[in-house]
């Protein structure tokens, strides 16, 4: 039995029934595997390896694979939390169920945690548990909040899991009122906080520039206004960089900027801190606080569902964000 296992890892940890066929295997071979833990039967005619709690194990449940912010979570994306799983399934998927109960239809009690993406290439490229990753950042694109979507783009860009081509073909395939999105990304950037940093403070109405570099050369994350220098530290890899980092602050004060070193707990959890303290720098310098960019907290697009369109969960999707290239700041 394990060999088939083998057989289910090397195949990405889930496997068809008839492809573990053509491997030699036959079905008394499939149910031992199943009752001695081998493998787990994901759902009929699917098995896998895969712990019980992965999202790609439950999207195969559901009947499709993941697509959206699931996808790029489970890729290892920029993504805070993908607590709903976006699933992709053709139009003709029969016998959804629930994604922790293959025996369990997914009726309406039972549809908490999921989005059902009916789509007619859900089939088509990527795994078997995966669509394409193209695919799913233009999902993210259409379902998510601003900062999100660019997020996720930004870490397409940065990781290379797109390149430039790829790029310009999403942009080409989303609706022609939301590509102004591409305006907002940038491929320098190199991690979610300061993705996230980034986006806020574009929508709060600040003129950002990136990478910005000092006269020794090392680059500012993010230059506030054109005053603030914002440095934004991960929390991995600091406690080494300590001098570095602190002999840097001292640069950009000699630069004429005023230097500010929020870490990345502070991005996420303690935002209004972070503007609390960029607004006070900007005043001292005499700067006034900007204009926010309407409806920056939207949702990019709003799609009206087709007639296989079915969202189970979750807010009813916002307005369409009323942005347009240039009208909020970026360098």
């Amino acid at each position: 039995m394990n060999d088939l296992a083998d057989t289910v890892i090397q195949l990405g940890g889930m496997a068809q029934k008839q492809q573990l066929v053509k491997r030699g295997f036959r079905d008394r071979d499939l149910t031992r595997a199943v009752r001695a833990g081998d493998v787990v039967r994901a759902r009929n005619g699917w098995y896998s390896t895969l712990p019980e709690t992965d999202a790609r194990l439950r999207a195969v449940r559901v009947g499709g694979r993941l697509t959206g912010v699931s996808s790029i979570a489970e890729r290892g994306g920029w993504v805070t939390a993908a607590p709903v799983l976006h699933v992709a399934a053709p139009p003709n998927a029969a016998r959804l169920r629930s994604q922790h109960n293959r025996f369990r239809r997914l009726a309406p009690s039972v549809r908490a945690g999921v989005v059902v993406h009916w789509s007619d290439h859900a089939g088509d490229r990527g795994d078997a548990c995966h669509v394409p990753v193209l695919d799913a950042l233009e999902r993210v694109v259409l379902d998510e909040p601003l900062e999100v979507a660019v997020a996720c783009l930004d870490w397409a860009l940065c990781t290379a899991a797109l390149d430039r081509v790829d790029f310009e073909t999403l942009i080409l395939r989303l609706p022609g009122s939301v590509r102004w999105i591409a305006d907002w990304v940038d491929d320098r950037c190199d991690s979610l906080p300061e993705s996230l940093a980034r986006t806020r403070l574009r929508a709060a109405g600040h003129l950002v520039q990136s990478q910005v570099l000092l006269g020794t050369g090392e680059p500012i994350d993010l230059v506030v206004d054109g005053e603030i220098a914002l440095e934004v530290d991960g929390e991995r890899w600091h406690w080494d960089r300590f001098e570095r980092d602190r002999r840097k602050d001292l640069t950009i004060t000699l630069s004429q900027r005023h230097a500010l070193r929020p870490s990345a707990r502070m991005v996420f959890s303690e935002w209004d801190v972070v503007v609390a303290a960029v607004l006070c720098a900007l005043s001292a310098r005499g700067v006034s606080a900007p204009s926010p960019v309407e409806n920056s907290g939207a949702r990019v697009a709003r799609r009206r569902p087709g007639p296989r369109s079915r969202k189970t969960t979750g807010p009813p999707r916002a307005r369409l964000l009323n942005l347009q290239p240039g009208e909020a700041g970026v360098g």
